[in-house]
């Protein structure tokens, strides 16, 4: 069976910069998972003691904190900077433009309609620089009709998301608003993954997509790969596969999300040479 890897897979930039600055602050803590994948957490809390807070009150006076790279809520940051202690952040500049756009175009008096998933840890704090009453978070362009939009609108996306979703937003907006002005906020890396992914899937027998269950990007990959590859399966790590995934397979493709390090990539390609030679 012959194996290949994605053109374009692993870590991007922001998540690079993110576990640097982590590695440089050895005895920190992340305000937040740092990125959605445990096992890149695991080795930062071995390798480097950084450790973890999830609630501003478990800050100790003399904790390096660093910022997640989805960012969070602009009063938590806010507090982090008043409060003296030495603050790193984190966050994805890519993450760190729609904060900036929601920002700016909500005190013009634009509405805000931000595709993404509400529940996500970017969202909320994109969501939060909103000044705004009638921002609304929305996962397609069917519930743009039960939102109280006013008749200037601006939309941004989550910087995970799929192009071609967001463009059914984009397209339901500006057949129904006087003025829209429309950001795109999806990141140059998950363009690049996602084709990588799609390209890849195409040919496969079999796909393997790595990453963390609760990365957004992650799981955005798998959706594509599945769409062309019927055998494909997202794993955290070497330990999830099955050997039974690849009888009378002949051509395996691999991808991995934003937040997969290329040493659990490596991992899995190797364990499934061994499976091939078992």
């Amino acid at each position: 069976m012959k194996i290949e890897l994605a053109s374009s897979l692993g870590f991007c930039f922001g998540v690079e910069r993110a576990i640097e600055l982590a590695q440089n602050n050895k005895g920190s803590k992340t305000y937040g998972p740092l990125i959605h994948n445990k096992d890149e957490i695991d080795r930062l809390k071995t390798q480097f003691n950084v450790g973890l807070v999830n609630d501003l009150s478990d800050i100790g006076t003399d904790d390096t904190i660093v910022v997640r790279t989805h960012g969070i809520e602009k009063n938590e940051l806010s507090l982090l900077k008043e409060s003296g202690q030495n603050i790193i952040d984190a966050t994805c500049p890519y993450v760190t433009t729609p904060q900036n756009i929601v920002s700016n175009m909500s005190s013009k008096g634009y509405s805000i309609v931000i595709f993404g998933d509400e529940d996500h840890p970017e969202i909320k704090g994109v969501t939060s620089y909103s000044e705004a009453k009638d921002t609304f978070v929305i996962s397609n362009e069917e519930e743009i009709d039960t939102l109280p939009l006013k008749s200037k609108v601006a939309v941004v996306s989550q910087t995970t998301k799929k192009f071609n979703d967001y463009s059914k937003v984009v397209v339901k907006l500006l057949s129904t608003k006087r003025e829209v002005r429309v950001f795109n906020t999806i990141c140059n890396a998950t363009f690049e993954n996602q084709d990588a992914a799609l390209e890849l899937a195409q040919k496969s027998d079999i796909m393997i997509v790595i990453g963390g269950k609760h990365s957004s990007n992650t799981k955005q990959l798998f959706n594509i790969c599945k769409d062309s590859c019927h055998d494909s399966y997202l794993i955290e790590n070497e330990q999830e596969l099955l050997q039974e995934w690849f009888v009378n397979k002949e051509f395996c493709g691999i991808s991995a999300g934003a937040s997969t390090p290329s040493w659990v990539i490596e991992n899995v390609k190797n364990r499934i040479m061994d499976m091939i030679d078992e």
